[in-house]
């Protein structure tokens, strides 16, 4: 899957129309959440919480179009918790957005 890079901006401004600055105000919000999603993913402490982690990240990123965020979150979902590779790809997810 391949990441849009107007998805996120296309979904907030379908949320709240033609309003460039909460339309930042939100990217902000959206990004700040994504962050916090990030860190309950690297501070899980078991595989339970790692999957929930990360299905809330999922959730997320498929909230606004941030497809792959989405992709890479639901591999998480579906992982070991703490795999080294997919906490690079996630966190280079983020980075993207």
């Amino acid at each position: 899957m391949v990441y849009e890079p107007g998805a996120i901006d296309a979904a907030l401004a379908a949320a709240v129309g033609d309003e460039p600055m909460l339309i930042a105000e939100l990217r902000v919000a959206f990004l700040e959440s994504v962050r916090r999603g990030l860190h309950g993913l690297e501070t899980a402490s078991g595989e339970a919480e790692w999957e929930k982690a990360a299905w809330r990240l999922r959730g997320l990123a498929a909230s606004f179009g941030a497809v792959r965020l989405m992709a890479i979150a639901t591999e998480a979902a579906e992982s070991d918790a703490h795999d080294p590779a997919l906490m690079r790809r996630l966190r280079r997810a983020v980075d993207r957005l």
